[in-house]
């Protein structure tokens, strides 16, 4: 073998090896786009059950009405907030608060417990809160990956010459937004 033909498939196996890291980092970045995508999914599920709940609560809670109010003004909040979902943080800790008061006062209503649509509400709410959990660990499993990726050898070099950066794990600053929805009645 010539040292022509030596260093065209010395050539290759680099560019190859280089492609194959590209192509790496470029897949654990989308994944973990996605995994974010998958928050919003569930936070939006959430959001859009709660006007079904608020109503089937209402007839039942004629006197608390500032607890219905404070689930509206919380809801509302989390439409208005800006931003992807790391960024709305405080917004959703402060509704999750305030479902977790409308499910203490509804332990007062004993007709309400035994409501069929507000059982259901219930369950679907609960279901929800698991999933945004999973959701949440599934973007951290994904940021992760792509974080080690960019910070180990021989990857790093690359992440750098193609300005692939670190994202930032999805985690609550409060401490009450830490504990999930209780949802027992």
């Amino acid at each position: 073998m010539t040292p022509l033909a030596i260093n065209l498939i010395i050539l290759t196996v680099l560019v190859l090896f280089v492609i194959s890291i590209y192509n790496r980092l470029v897949q654990l970045r989308v994944r973990a786009k996605e995994a974010l995508s998958d928050i919003d999914v569930q936070l939006k599920r959430r959001y859009d059950l709660i006007p079904n709940l608020v109503e089937t609560v209402a007839g039942y809670l004629k006197h608390e009405r500032t607890v219905l109010e404070n689930v509206t003004q919380a809801r509302a909040l989390v439409a208005g907030a800006a931003g992807n979902p790391l960024e709305r943080n405080n917004a959703e800790a402060t509704l999750s608060n305030t479902l977790k008061t409308l499910f203490a006062v509804a332990e007062n209503y004993p007709d309400l417990k035994a409501n069929a649509n507000f059982l259901d509400l219930q369950r679907e709410l609960a279901d929800t809160e698991n999933k945004i959990q999973a959701a949440r660990r599934f973007y951290n499993g994904n940021v992760r990956d792509l974080n080690t990726a960019v910070e180990t050898f021989p990857s790093n070099i690359l992440a750098g010459m193609f300005k692939f950066s670190k994202m930032e794990f999805f985690q609550l600053e409060e401490g009450e937004a830490r504990e999930p929805v209780k949802v027992s009645f």
